[in-house]
């Protein structure tokens, strides 16, 4: 799909990947509509850009559907929507306290993979109306999953549930879509330097960099934009989970 002139939404625009992606669609010239649920982090980046921030909670129905209503206002219906909003808390299923809360595990389901679903569904709606492009494509939807859906760790059940329930979905979503010629990926990253691993200690943050056959080295968020890019411009990517980690592979700790 050509970008130039597209109208794209990013989940959790504001920082990580989801900022970097926002940043590089808008290169691409792209009008973005950066959803976050932190407004003021959000505003910031989009002003950067040129493009519109959108609270949004991800995990609310009423919350996105407003949310996107506000992008299709400014910005027209998306052809281009990039799921990139999650949290990684982390917990064993039985810990010193005893079991994991049951909220605890829930609220990683509903903002990982809850809120996955709930803009996918609700940019879809529009893209299945809109106009066909060249091949009868009319847009692209990319899910942001986790190798930790293939190999989560100890402590990582929750995260492991929810990223796999996005590889999961993704197969099953570009069937359906396939007729109105809406595609639907995921990346699976690997270690990306990300505020999310950023807060580990340093030293910890060496180690995990150690463990990554080649590059040896934590992935940049622009690598994960920039596979975001290529898959919206190549129509034969579709249906399938793009793993995107330096070959590693995450052992049980």
């Amino acid at each position: 799909m050509r970008l130039d002139g597209q109208s794209a939404i990013v989940t959790g625009g504001a920082s990580g990947l989801g900022a970097a992606t926002a940043q590089r669609l808008a290169r691409a010239g792209c009008r973005v509509a950066m959803l976050d649920i932190n407004q003021a982090a959000a505003e910031a980046s989009a002003r950067r850009l040129g493009g519109i921030a959108v609270h949004c909670d991800v995990a609310d129905a009423g919350s996105a559907e407003a949310a996107v209503a506000k992008a299709r206002e400014a910005h027209g219906p998306a052809r281009l929507l990039v799921n990139c909003a999650g949290v990684g808390t982390a917990g064993r299923i039985v810990g010193r306290d005893g079991p994991l809360a049951l909220a605890a595990f829930e609220r990683v389901i509903r903002i990982n993979l809850i809120g996955s679903f709930n803009l996918l569904r609700l940019a879809a709606a529009d893209m299945l109306a809109l106009d066909p492009l060249d091949e009868g494509e009319r847009g692209v939807i990319v899910n942001t999953a986790s190798i930790a859906g293939y190999e989560g760790q100890v402590g990582q059940a929750a995260y492991a549930a929810s990223k796999a329930g996005v590889i999961g979905m993704t197969l099953p979503a570009a069937r359906e879509f396939a007729r109105a010629g809406v595609r639907v990926v995921s990346i699976a990253p690997g270690l990306f330097q990300t505020p999310m691993v950023e807060g580990l200690p340093p030293e910890l943050q060496r180690k995990l960099a150690d463990d990554i056959p080649f590059p040896q080295r934590l992935g940049q968020p622009e690598e994960f934009a920039a596979l975001v890019e290529h898959i919206a411009l190549n129509r034969f990517l579709n249906g399938e989970t793009i793993r995107l980690d330096g070959a590693l592979r995450m052992p049980p700790r």
